[in-house]
């Protein structure tokens, strides 16, 4: 069976990334409940914000959606490829494309006017999809950070920074996966620089914490 050049196998694993990443749940589940997330603490379109809201099982719907696309996003590269007959390093490099794709619509969706959220989200479920064991790093790294210090953005932060050098020393992890990684990982700190600023002075709020002036970040 002839396959696909591997150019034309990208191109589609990029384009269909991107638009299933540009699927705005928090934004699409919140509207529907009769409120704009966009008005809501940060702006923000993610699952801490529309928590903010203090609809619980919004926020759940925004969490499991934007995972959700980051994991289909790279299981249908992997499927379509082996469909196909691409070879294992192919299969590689699409679905670290089609995932850095979800990602970046995620955080540029087309819909919305390319405002998008922070990617935590979407971070988990392409790298849960991609390398199980990487998934499963960084979301325990989220967890025990959020535990104890009870700041999302923090918790964000030291597993986006932690888990690319922890997988590569304890996993043995393919590199188109640790490239997709190191992508998401630079852009959630870029994405994050406002709440860097308030942890240095001290004045990132909590999980679950209610903002009083809308501002979007």
């Amino acid at each position: 069976m002839n396959t696909p050049p591997d150019l034309l196998i990208f191109a589609l694993a990029l384009a269909g990334g991107y638009l299933l990443g540009s699927i705005p749940f928090g934004y699409v589940s919140t509207r529907l409940a009769g409120i704009d997330i966009r008005s809501v603490g940060s702006g923000n379109i993610g699952a801490t914000n529309v928590l903010r809201t203090g609809r619980k099982d919004l926020a759940l719907i925004t969490f499991l959606g934007d995972t959700g696309k980051g994991a289909a996003a790279v299981g249908l590269a992997l499927l379509v490829t082996f469909l196909i007959g691409a070879d294992i390093e192919t299969r590689r490099q699409a679905m670290a494309l089609s995932g850095a794709a979800a990602f970046l619509g995620h955080l540029f969706p087309v819909w919305l006017r390319f405002k998008g959220g922070k990617g935590v989200a979407t971070f988990l479920g392409t790298l849960f999809a991609a390398a199980w064991p990487m998934g499963l790093l960084a979301a325990g790294l989220w967890l025990l950070t959020a535990a104890i210090f009870r700041i999302s953005s923090l918790s964000a932060l030291v597993a986006a920074a932690l888990v690319v050098p922890l997988s590569a020393f304890v996993f043995d992890q393919p590199y188109p996966f640790l490239g997709m990684a190191v992508f998401m990982a630079v852009l959630i700190y870029i994405r994050h620089r406002d709440n860097i600023r308030r942890l240095l002075k001290g004045e990132e709020p909590k999980i679950g914490a209610k903002k009083e002036t809308p501002a979007i970040e």
